[in-house]
C-alpha cells in the first residue's frame, strides 16, 4: 500500500532543500492562475453591468419609434416622421396580450429653473406607466394620477441628481420650479439609481405628464403626437413573438396599404441585451483561455525541472529501489513533488489575481467581478498541470535500473 504521508513528507524536504529553484518553477503557474483570475473577473464584471443596465432599464422591452422622413429624396434618421400617438401605445395594451404595459414618451433638454439656481438636463413626458415598465419607485411623494394625466396639470417628479443642482439640502416637496418659463410643483423625488452601465445618469431627469409636455412645453406638430412608446411584454420570449402582432395592428391604425413602407421601427432591447450579454460570456471565454496558455508554460516549466531533478538525484532513486521501494512509490514520489509546487503555485496565483481584480476595480473604469467559480476553476486546473506534466518525469524515474542508478556519479 502506497504512503501518501511518507511520500508527502519526502517531497515537501525536496522542495524546501532548492527553495530558488522551486520558486522559479512555480513562477510559470503562479502567474497563469493570476491572470486567468483577473481575466475572467474583468469578463464577469461585464456581465453584472450589463444585467445590472437590464434591471434598470426593465424587463421584456419594446420601444416603437417613428419612421424615416423623406423630403425632396433626402432620408432623415428613425423618429424623423412624426407617426406615433399615445393612442397607439393604449391600443397596443388593450389588444395585444403578449403586452403588459405601453407608455408613451416624449424627451427634450432644457433649463430647469428653482429661485436662483438652474440646471440643464432632460425632461420626460411620459405617465405613471413608464415608472412600472422601468421598475423605479420614489423615494417620497406620489406618481401622477389620471387627473394629473387628463387634465395636463403642471406637475414634476424629479431625479435625485437634479434635486441635489437645485435644491440642496432644502426638501423639494411642494416647492415649485420653472420649465421654460412655467411653473411646475414638485409632487415627488425617485430613488437614486446611479449611472448606467453606458454611464449615463439615471439621475438626472425631470418628469412631466404625457399630455403636460404635448400641450403646454414641447409643441409638437400634430395632435398626440410622441417621440416613443415604450412596452412591457408579460415575458421575455413574447417580446419576439409580439412583434409581428405589434406590426400588423400599427399598419392597420396608420391605414398602410400592402405597399407601404412602415412608418414605424421597432426596436426588442431584450434581444439587444442578451446579443450584448451573449458577446461578453464569449469574450471572458476567450480571455480565460488566453490567459490559461501561462498555465500551460508553467506546466513546461515544472516538467524540465522535475526531469533535471531525477537526473541530480538519481543515487537516490537508487538506493530507494535497494532497500524495497517500488516503481510506483518512485512515481507517486515525483508526481507528488510536481503536484505540491503546482498547488502551491495556485495558491500564490489565486491570492495575486484576487488583490490584481480588486486594484483593476479601484484604478481603471473596467469593474472586475470575482465568483468562487472563477477562483477554484484555475486552482483545480494547475492541480492537473502538475499531476500531467509531472507525469513523464515520475514515469522515467520509476523505470531506472536499481543497480545503475547506485552507480551512477
Amino acid at each position: 500500500m502506497i504512503d501518501f504521508k511518507t511520500i508527502f513528507s519526502i517531497a515537501i524536504r525536496a522542495i524546501r532543500a532548492n527553495k530558488m529553484r522551486s520558486i522559479l518553477t512555480s513562477l510559470g503557474i503562479i502567474i497563469g492562475v493570476a491572470a486567468v483570475i483577473v481575466m475572467l473577473s474583468i469578463g464577469h464584471g461585464a456581465q453584472v453591468s450589463i444585467q445590472n443596465e437590464m434591471k434598470t432599464m426593465g424587463s421584456n422591452l419594446i420601444i416603437i419609434r417613428s419612421g424615416v422622413a423623406t423630403s425632396s429624396g433626402a432620408r432623415g434618421g428613425h423618429g424623423s416622421q412624426p407617426t406615433m400617438k399615445a393612442s397607439d401605445g393604449d391600443a397596443i395594451q388593450e389588444k395585444i396580450s403578449k403586452i403588459r404595459l405601453a407608455a408613451p414618451v416624449l424627451e427634450e433638454t432644457t433649463q430647469i429653473v428653482y429661485g436662483n439656481a438652474n440646471w440643464s438636463t432632460g425632461v420626460t413626458g411620459t405617465d405613471s406607466r413608464m415608472f412600472e415598465i422601468k421598475e423605479w419607485d420614489l423615494a417620497y411623494g406620489r406618481m401622477f394620477s389620471p387627473a394629473d394625466v387628463k387634465n395636463s396639470n403642471k406637475v414634476a417628479i424629479l431625479g435625485q441628481t437634479v434635486v441635489n443642482e437645485l435644491f440642496g439640502d432644502v426638501d423639494p416637496l411642494g416647492k415649485t420650479i420653472r420649465i421654460k418659463g412655467m411653473p411646475f410643483q414638485v409632487i415627488g423625488v425617485l430613488v437614486a439609481r446611479g449611472q448606467s452601465g453606458m454611464g449615463m445618469d439615471q439621475d438626472d431627469v425631470v418628469y412631466i405628464p404625457i399630455t403636460t409636455a404635448q400641450k403646454k412645453v414641447m409643441g409638437i406638430s400634430f395632435p398626440d403626437q410622441v417621440k416613443f412608446i415604450m412596452l412591457q411584454a408579460v415575458d421575455a420570449e413574447s417580446t419576439y413573438t409580439a412583434q409581428e402582432e405589434i406590426t400588423q395592428l400599427l399598419r392597420q391604425r396608420h391605414n398602410l396599404g400592402a405597399n407601404k413602407e412602415d412608418d414605424f421601427v421597432i426596436r426588442n432591447l431584450t434581444q439587444m441585451m442578451e446579443m450584448m450579454e451573449n458577446s461578453t460570456k464569449i469574450m471572458t471565454i476567450l480571455l480565460g483561455a488566453i490567459a490559461s496558455i501561462s498555465l500551460l508554460v508553467g506546466g513546461i516549466g515544472i516538467m524540465n525541472i522535475m526531469l533535471v531533478s531525477v537526473t541530480e538525484r538519481t543515487r537516490e532513486i537508487g538506493i530507494r529501489m535497494a532497500i524495497g521501494a517500488k516503481a510506483w512509490d518512485i512515481r507517486w514520489q515525483f508526481l507528488m513533488e510536481s503536484l505540491v509546487l503546482s498547488l502551491i503555485g495556485g495558491l500564490v496565483g489565486v491570492i495575486i489575481g484576487l488583490v490584481g481584480s480588486q486594484m483593476v476595480s479601484m484604478f481603471t473604469s473596467l469593474s472586475a467581478k470575482v465568483s468562487l467559480l472563477y477562483v477554484l476553476l484555475p486552482f483545480s486546473f494547475a492541480g492537473l498541470v502538475g499531476l500531467f506534466f509531472g507525469f513523464y518525469p515520475a514515469y522515467k524515474a520509476s523505470l531506472l535500473n536499481p543497480i545503475n542508478a547506485l552507480r551512477y556519479e
